[in-house]
């Protein structure tokens, strides 16, 4: 069954991929009709970039698409990591992994890098509308500069400052947000990447979350 499903989607998408290549402008040609068209675009809108224009403007729907893939991925590792019947989860501070396990070296280095980290992804997101990319990099870099207060072994502070409910809900609230930007179209660029730093950030902090609780808090009964 999986292998039909597969050979049905593989002979749609080739039959997609012919198409598209009998109707691709000739090699080294003055015809590009999608080059100019998202360059006078973006002139027209005064996108201050062309990348950015095409990401969350003139095809922001697609980017809908990618960005839905990101939010399917941290709802499968949150539905595949829950505690089943036969675990339970201990409290982030019963884990015995904490500052003295740590050099002090290490420790020292996270405490200092979190601020900056932090301040660089806001920046990131707050600057995709002027260079290539943004959200989707900052978003990491945000969702990730979190867990440098895992480094210093301070679990239980980190479990404190991401409170997985919370991000579960700035997860689907900006995912919605930015679908509807989607279907809106031109002149959002702005929302469009700040929406999508949102969303990621939210995303990689709640697959790490699970993965951590997996790691270090859920054991089977009796264990």
């Amino acid at each position: 069954m999986r292998f039909a499903v597969f050979a049905v989607g593989a002979a749609g998408l080739g039959v997609l991929f012919v198409l598209a290549a009998f109707r691709l402008p000739d090699f080294g040609g003055r015809f590009h009709p999608y080059g100019d068209r998202a360059v006078a675009s973006a002139i027209a809108e005064k996108t201050k970039n062309v990348v950015s224009s095409v990401n969350f403007d003139q095809r922001a729907f697609d980017t809908v698409g990618e960005e839905l893939i990101l939010f399917a991925s941290a709802l499968g590792a949150v539905v595949l990591l829950r505690t089943v019947r036969r675990e339970r989860e201990e409290e982030a501070g019963e884990h015995g992994y904490g500052p003295a396990d740590v050099f002090d070296a290490l420790r020292l280095t996270g405490y200092v890098l979190l601020p900056v980290t932090l301040l660089v992804g806001v920046y990131i997101v707050a600057h995709g509308h002027l260079s290539p990319g943004g959200g989707f990099q900052g978003g990491v870099v945000l969702g990730t500069a979190l867990h440098l207060l895992y480094l210093t072994g301070d679990y239980p502070a980190l479990a404190r400052l991401r409170p997985v409910p919370a991000f579960e809900a700035g997860e689907a609230l900006a995912a919605g947000a930015f679908v509807m930007v989607g279907l809106a179209g031109a002149g959002l660029v702005k929302t469009g990447n700040t929406l999508v730093g949102l969303e990621v950030g939210c995303a990689i902090v709640l697959v790490l979350a699970k993965f951590f609780e997996q790691a270090l808090l859920v054991r089977e009964e009796g264990a």
